[in-house]
């Protein structure tokens, strides 16, 4: 069983930046893909970034493409995600998942195991 940490929330300024991490226990995820997902009040939790943590392929959804950049660390079996050019629309409790495959995929319901959440406020 792979259990999934996320850190590295917080309260930004509009335009600022911030770095999520997700450090996972349990076994090796340098075999998954992991993904980053983002879920803000009333609204569905939607696909940000996935990696491929053996080739390091990714994948972005287009609201964040350019601005946020997912990496992993395998030796730390550790994803990031640094996020730049902040905004307010970016509000929302942001969510580590992965799943046991090398292919990239943005379904939330294709991922196995979950994060608890952190939280990310962007003030304008």
């Amino acid at each position: 069983q792979v259990q999934l940490v996320e850190s590295g929330g917080g309260l930004v300024q509009a335009g600022g930046s911030l770095r999520l991490s997700c450090a996972a226990s349990g076994r090796t995820v340098s075999t998954y893909v992991m993904g980053w997902f983002r879920q803000a009040p009333g609204k569905e939790r939607d696909f940000i970034a996935s990696i491929n943590m053996s080739a390091g392929s990714t994948d972005y959804a287009g609201s964040v493409k350019g601005r946020f950049t997912i990496s992993r660390d395998n030796a730390r079996n550790t994803v990031y995600l640094q996020m730049n050019s902040l905004k307010s629309e970016d509000t929302a409790v942001y969510y580590c998942a992965a799943r046991p495959s090398t292919v990239l995929i943005r379904g939330r319901f294709d991922y196995d195991h979950w994060g608890q959440g952190t939280q990310v406020t962007v003030s304008s």
